[in-house]
């Protein structure tokens, strides 16, 4: 697909949205990549990232190679990604440790829409793509369920769980970070993009390069062959999610990691008014609900305004 220039630096924020959403455990960049209409471009553009484009390149030379990879596709939306990512990460950790109800409520209100746009996608809903959805729903609450861990990380960890979490964040539903926050290693690796430890990150980058060049050939097949059923399955996956961002919880077991402070191990999903009893904080329900509002709004504008530009300047 063809771009001009403004279209690219649409293209650049769309992947610093979707850099933003991947910082935040139960927030899938692969959510936004699909309401923002660029998904399944995205994943045949990863697709092609194979021996093909490799036989291109001796035979008909690099720009051959780069126009079958969709190669200013894939640089301009990573470099945005990449760039929300680096920008983002203490913000997004300062939010989390301090201001953790109304940015759960945000993420709610925009995976509910998102939920639901992706639902009105789908040309074909009969009763057997529904039990997908289901069963989508089911595996994310059942993976919410299990109970994080703390690893001590070393170099082949951080490749093995790059190469783990980036199929879950291309995959709309239960994200990248919420995977590393389960095996433990969502602290180490914010804190090495944090502090820009170099071969840590290498190494992280390479994990995520090798993981997603296979999941996308899955993902693109599973899309030819059967895209209304896996487009309920995503829905399912982040109607399942909803459980992991809902913004008011309870404590219900805690660990003590290896710096000898005491972090929550378990929590569970409580009601508003119930959460300022048990934690003895407020539930701030006017704010949160403001912002799960905004949450819920927010993707709808952001598609009516993506549409209306590249209607602008096509």
């Amino acid at each position: 697909m063809k771009r001009n220039r403004l279209q690219y630096v649409l293209l650049y924020f769309k992947g610093m949205t979707m850099g933003a959403a991947d910082v935040v455990p139960g927030v899938s960049g692969g959510t936004i990549a699909f309401v923002s209409g660029i998904y399944e471009e995205l994943i045949h553009s990863l697709r092609s990232l194979d021996h093909r484009a490799v036989k291109v390149l001796f035979k008909e030379g690099p720009a051959a190679a780069w126009s079958a990879i969709n190669g200013n596709f894939l640089t301009v939306l990573v470099s945005g990604i990449l760039t929300s990512i680096v920008l983002l990460s203490r913000l997004v950790k300062y939010l989390l440790e301090n201001h953790p109800l109304p940015l759960w409520s945000f993420f709610f209100g925009l995976i509910l829409m998102s939920a639901l746009m992706i639902y009105r996608e789908a040309k074909d809903r009969h009763f057997t793509h529904h039990v997908l959805l289901c069963i989508g729903a089911v595996i994310a609450v059942v993976i919410t369920w299990i109970r994080p861990v703390e690893v001590e990380p070393n170099l082949w960890l951080y490749f093995a769980s790059a190469a783990l979490a980036i199929c879950a964040m291309i995959l709309p539903g239960i994200s990248g970070s919420f995977i590393l926050l389960l095996i433990g290693m969502y602290p180490h690796v914010i804190n090495a993009i944090s502090h820009l430890d170099f071969p840590v990150l290498i190494v992280f980058a390479a994990g995520c390069g090798i993981g997603l060049m296979a999941f996308s050939h899955v993902l693109s097949w599973l899309l030819r062959r059967w895209h209304d059923a896996m487009l309920l399955f995503m829905t399912g996956f982040l109607v399942g999610s909803l459980s992991m961002v809902w913004p008011w919880k309870q404590v219900v077991e805690t660990y003590v990691d290896r710096h000898g402070v005491t972090k929550p191990l378990m929590q569970s999903n409580v009601w508003p008014w119930q959460y300022a009893e048990v934690n003895g904080s407020p539930d701030y329900l006017l704010l949160c609900l403001v912002m799960m509002v905004v949450g819920v709004l927010l993707m709808p504008l952001l598609q009516v305004w993506a549409r209306r530009l590249q209607q602008s300047i096509a």
